[in-house]
């Protein structure tokens, strides 16, 4: 009997101890063992970086000689995409400027529209319209050109703001022998060009447009303001570009 006894004791200490070695179902453990895998879907879902967007701003081709003289074009870009074209520099005098008055405005439309050089010649202005062309493909190179380039490495957390350019055209001024119209590009707050889109042509006005014009740009730029001197023999288109350059720097605030 004592044997019986001793044998049973024997028996449930021995269940006792198998229930206390039982592997515990932790919830937390389980939920622990569960999150590496978790962390690595939720890593594999996240977005990559998406690519780098396509340039904005004013590019200029490079001026394309006809017989009767430059053409050379200038685009807005937005985006990648052509929003604005225009000729800078177009043949001049005589019956060129009939021909260049007919032909930049729809040789421009034809610019955007198409969003490339692969444009319709305007009959009546082949050399002017070749010109363009060619100095449109230029600037369309150019633009290629800076979508390709590699881009910089990432800037620090604390990184410089990113540049911004712009372009104004201030209000053409009316002068005795034309108007005058003045536009400049603005980058970072500063004047980095200046052109005039509009200058008295015809006869002798065309050699004083030519000497004040180039000197009155570099002028703007240096100054940085309307604040610059006329050109001696030029003095009604000087003050003409004048008004229209503070009319575009009115545009900026500045």
């Amino acid at each position: 009997m004592r044997r019986v006894v001793l044998a049973t004791a024997a028996t449930v200490s021995g269940v006792v101890l198998l229930l206390t070695l039982k592997p515990a179902s932790d919830p937390a453990s389980a939920s622990a063992a569960g999150a590496a895998p978790q962390q690595t879907a939720a890593a594999q879902e996240s977005p990559q970086g998406g690519a780098q967007g396509a340039g904005s701003g004013t590019v200029t081709g490079d001026a394309a000689r006809t017989q009767y003289g430059a053409v050379q074009v200038r685009l807005t870009v937005s985006g990648g995409r052509i929003t604005e074209a225009e000729a800078v520099q177009a043949p001049k005098g005589g019956t060129s400027d009939q021909k260049t008055a007919l032909a930049v405005p729809r040789l421009n439309q034809a610019a955007v529209a198409a969003q490339s050089a692969r444009i319709d010649s305007v009959s009546g202005a082949t050399y002017t319209s070749n010109g363009y062309k060619q100095s449109l493909q230029s600037a369309l190179d150019k633009v290629k050109a800076a979508d390709s380039a590699p881009a910089s490495p990432a800037a620090p957390s604390s990184g410089a703001a990113q540049t911004t350019s712009r372009t104004l055209t201030g209000e053409a001024a009316q002068t005795p022998y034309g108007p005058v119209q003045v536009r400049i590009t603005v980058t970072d707050g500063k004047i980095t060009e200046a052109e005039a889109v509009q200058a008295p042509k015809g006869g002798t006005s065309d050699q004083k447009t030519a000497l004040a014009v180039p000197r009155l740009n570099q002028a703007a730029v240096a100054a940085q303001s309307a604040q610059i001197d006329s050109v001696s023999g030029a003095t009604y288109t000087s003050n003409g570009y004048k008004q229209s350059l503070q009319s575009a720097l009115d545009q900026t605030g500045g």
